[in-house]
């Protein structure tokens, strides 16, 4: 495979796919197996970076201050050893998304992410067919001891692909229906683009489009159906305003924005009627209460939050305890601005909407404007940033993944790629 020849897209395939495997490379390893090769891989994007001579300069300052604030506030935590672990990982992964934005092009890109997710896409399918064709019964992670009654949140697998039709959601090597859904649903945008450029055969493209389609209906994420309907109507959108002249653009986009706040308003107002449809039920699957529960505790530090953590610690106060649900202990607050509410106050959250509001200006800048000088990425390449960042703000409103791992290393990577090709709108958040 060509890629191999390749050692900074071979490097950014690992990276991707470790990060966006998750418990799928923790289960099997230990944290402390995940941790080494985080190390690992940290030390090779540092190298890669010094080796680059890669200069600093042009980093958005949004996300400079976000990593800043989430450093700073080891003075401030109510738990110290917690945050400097959490920092140190926030900075581990800027590092390598602002290193892979600056070092890669954007078809490196899409090449890296479309191995990873091949990866991630397939070992679920085929784990998920083992278990229930050979083990024929629920799997616990490795290396773990439950006892008593064991809740279903806990399981690796759930053995239900073959009640998917009644129901039944598979959860494949990440071991979450949502986040496989997450997953597959880039997937199926990479994979989409990669087949309209023909930049892979017919044949292998439409076989991993359709493998990454198998995956998105059987993993069943409420969300991600969601999300996957808001990137059609912003492809779309996308694709008319590259007809337009500068001041309908404008326009186009604004009334776009408008319709959007329009649209969350009305969900928020018919909800339980909505949530219907999905057959989910009103409280967003104990959402409603673990967001009360932040909520309640965001407001005894609502300016600065208790301190940076990244994943929440269960062991130590105020996260112990904070989210318990029929015997499942949350270690998120399922909404990453009420998370980074929770952890860096107002200031963080203000740090923070800057940040993803002006890359997904960018992204959209990126996605209808022409390319700058000899950069030749096609029309089909340019609207990928625009869709990822799209799933990232969707997806943001649920669950926290924006804030670490694959999800994290995402936003980085738009935030400064896109300051660096955006054109249009390229000077807003300087």
């Amino acid at each position: 495979m060509s890629w191999l020849r390749e050692r900074r897209v071979a490097l950014a395939a690992v990276t991707l796919f470790v990060l966006l495997a998750g418990d799928g490379v923790r289960y099997p390893l230990t944290w402390f197996g995940w941790g080494a090769i985080i190390a690992a891989l940290g030390v090779c994007w540092i190298a890669l970076a010094v080796r680059s001579r890669l200069s600093w300069r042009g980093v958005p300052i949004a996300l400079a201050l976000f990593v800043g604030l989430a450093v700073l506030s080891i003075i401030w935590s109510a738990y110290r050893l917690e945050t400097a672990i959490g920092a140190g990982l926030l900075v581990l992964t800027a590092l390598g998304g602002v290193v892979m934005a600056r070092t890669l092009t954007l078809e490196q890109v899409v090449r890296a992410l479309g191995v990873a997710l091949r990866w991630v896409i397939g070992l679920s399918l085929v784990f998920e067919l083992v278990v229930a064709t050979i083990i024929r019964q629920p799997v616990l992670p490795w290396w773990t001891d439950y006892e008593g009654e064991i809740p279903r949140a806990f399981y690796w697998s759930r053995n239900e692909l073959f009640e998917v039709l009644d129901g039944g959601r598979i959860q494949g090597i990440v071991g979450n229906a949502n986040l496989l859904g997450f997953a597959a649903l880039l997937a199926i945008i990479v994979f989409t683009i990669q087949l309209v450029d023909h930049r892979v055969g017919q044949a292998a493209g439409y076989g991993w489009l359709a493998a990454a389609a198998l995956a998105f209906v059987c993993a069943g994420s409420a969300s991600m159906i969601v999300a996957a309907a808001v990137v059609a109507i912003v492809a779309g959108l996308l694709i008319v305003a590259r007809r337009l002249g500068a001041r309908a653009r404008i326009r186009l986009l604004a009334f776009s924005a408008v319709a959007a706040v329009a649209a969350l308003v009305l969900i928020a107002v018919f909800r339980d009627a909505v949530l219907g449809l999905f057959g989910r039920s009103g409280d967003l699957t104990n959402r409603v209460d673990i967001w009360a529960a932040v909520t309640e505790l965001a407001l005894e530090r609502p300016w600065f939050g208790w301190g940076w953590v990244s994943y929440w610690a269960p062991w130590v106060e105020p996260f112990d305890g904070l989210a318990v649900i029929k015997g499942v202990e949350y270690l998120q607050a399922h909404n990453a601005w009420l998370d980074v509410w929770l952890q860096l106050g107002v200031v963080g959250v203000v740090v923070f909407a800057v940040l993803v509001v002006t890359m997904l200006l960018r992204t959209v800048s990126w996605a209808v404007d022409a390319p700058l000088g000899d950069v030749a990425d096609s029309p089909a390449l340019r609207l990928l940033p625009a869709l990822i960042a799209t799933v990232l703000l969707v997806q943001s409103l649920a669950e926290s993944r924006i804030l670490i791992e694959g999800g994290l290393l995402l936003l980085v990577w738009l935030a400064v790629a896109s300051r660096t090709h955006g054109r249009a709108l390229a000077g807003i958040g300087r």
